[in-house]
């Protein structure tokens, strides 16, 4: 919520001014020059006219030195130093964290924390986490490492046997077929030798007519039958050589880099089993977190439409999450959310003063979010912008302290000023009226930079002039204004039917 303040430094009134003086520092968060943005004062003349209505007198309780000059109220215009700032509530955090997190994959339930704000010394417990899952794990990973090792173990001596295979083939299978084709190929050389002797001499013995034509012709078929028989036998050791050979050489030789891809296979899922059981172990020892270092101990804070902390007792973590910080005292900031209407005018390095119980703290605007956070029921719907305050190492300051911060936006020195509740602002102009010897008279004035009391007058009263407070309420001509105002907004069927009843 924004806090507005005004703490004019006030000077005492002269005799001859008789009224009130306007010099001073103040500050507040109408942040913006009338002229463009006229929301505050509208928001302040509302408030004024219904107290018309109620017949009550409004006056800013802020405003100073305004004297009775008979039935209304009056303000003598005064130069005077003008603050404009926006106040508003923060927490004070540290900009280095030590982060303790969790380490363990998923999510795991905190069976004991570490009290918030604990000073804790090396190897002091700070979190234990809930080990049944992570035990559970260490069993079922180690069951599937063993038989991944059994697995890769037959595979290794699949390689062997296929890489033996392939020797036996070549000095064992291969050598004893070919000798028994080598072995009938000789055969069938030697029985071709014979029957073409059997068959030269019938032909010899058929020439001298010991043997008939017959006999010669059944040995030319012996012949022509061995000759046969031969290139049937000198087939099968070429094709033995050439095609056989190599068939079953490839086959082997497949089988045996098929074996090694799958000893490859098998190698990188026992490597996965055994790190699955090596990396469980190890979450094991992470189920308890100890402090490395001593200092403070702080929870994270909580998102804001969080109804319950996310770090206690039972509360269900994930991986990396944020357990607990423990700040650096020395480094300290307070984060703020400024509103959307006045975020254009807080900049990197304006002065802020930070207001905590017992201290008061000078510091500096660091940053200025350039999205806006999250905005809802939690909020308000209210759309601010996160602003983090930079401050001097000073001790006592202590992460999650509450502070009211007030950025000084901008200082106005040796400027004219009106009081806001002397302003009636409508959609054209900005009006005064002023008290002269004759009546009041109505100014138009141009208006500057504000505060919630008073506004900076760059033309149309001049020092000395006494205003009138409250206009709307002692001043006819100004009732006048407002009426006429309302009048132009109204839709013509309704004015017609208030004339109407006006009427009747």
């Amino acid at each position: 919520m924004m806090s507005l303040a005004s703490s004019p430094a006030r000077r005492e009134p002269s005799p001859e001014q008789g009224h009130g003086d306007a010099t001073g520092s103040l500050r507040t968060t109408a942040a913006t020059p009338t002229r463009p943005k006229r929301w505050l004062l509208r928001i302040i003349l509302l408030v004024s006219f219904v107290g018309i209505l109620i017949g009550g007198t409004v006056v800013l309780p802020g405003l100073p030195l305004a004297t009775v000059n008979g039935p209304h109220l009056t303000h003598t215009i005064s130069r005077g130093d003008l603050v404009v700032s926006v106040t508003e509530q923060g927490t004070l955090e540290s900009s280095n964290n030590t982060e303790i997190k969790c380490q363990i994959r998923g999510f795991s339930t905190i069976i004991w924390v570490v009290e918030g704000g604990t000073v804790v010394q090396p190897g002091d417990e700070l979190v234990r986490l809930d080990t049944k899952r992570i035990e559970d794990a260490i069993g079922k990973h180690t069951t599937d490492a063993h038989m991944a090792r059994a697995t890769h173990e037959r595979t290794k001596a699949d390689v062997a046997k296929a890489e033996i295979a392939i020797e036996a083939y070549l000095e064992g299978s291969y050598k004893t077929q070919r000798q028994g084709l080598q072995q009938q190929l000789k055969i069938a050389q030697s029985n071709l030798e014979t029957a073409q002797k059997m068959l030269g001499h019938s032909e010899d013995m058929f020439r001298r007519g010991y043997v008939s034509e017959l006999e010669v012709e059944g040995n030319r078929f012996t012949v022509k039958q061995a000759e046969l028989e031969l290139g049937v036998r000198e087939t099968a050791v070429m094709v033995l050589d050439k095609y056989t050979k190599e068939m079953q050489l490839e086959t082997l030789r497949g089988q045996l880099r098929a074996q090694k891809s799958k000893l490859l296979a098998d190698e990188a899922g026992l490597a996965m089993d055994e790190g699955r059981r090596d990396r469980a172990i190890g979450e094991l020892d992470r189920c308890v977190i100890t402090a490395e270092r001593s200092g403070l101990v702080i929870y994270p804070s909580s998102e804001q439409w969080k109804e319950t902390p996310d770090i206690a007792e039972g509360k269900t973590v994930r991986k990396d999450q944020v357990l607990l910080l423990m700040p650096d005292l020395t480094q300290m900031q307070v984060k703020v959310a400024i509103h959307e209407s006045l975020v254009d005018r807080i900049e990197k390095g304006l002065p802020a003063t930070v207001s905590l119980p017992d201290l008061s703290v000078q510091g500096t605007v660091k940053s200025v979010a350039t999205v806006a956070a999250p905005a809802g029921w939690w909020t308000g719907n209210v759309v601010k912008y996160d602003t983090i305050v930079d401050l001097p190492s000073v001790n006592g300051l202590k992460p999650g302290m509450t502070a009211a911060v007030e950025v000084i936006m901008a200082t106005h020195q040796d400027v004219l000023t009106v009081p806001v509740s002397a302003v009636v602002e409508t959609e054209d102009e900005s009006l005064c009226w002023v008290q002269t010897p004759t009546g009041f008279q109505r100014r138009v004035v141009m208006l500057g930079d504000s505060n919630e009391v008073f506004i900076i007058v760059e033309s149309g009263l001049k020092e000395g002039d006494e205003v009138v407070l409250n206009p709307l309420q002692f001043v006819d001509e100004a009732q006048g204004e407002v009426r006429q105002k309302f009048d132009d907004r109204k839709p013509d069927d309704e004015r017609m039917t208030v004339e109407g009843e006006q009427h009747v």
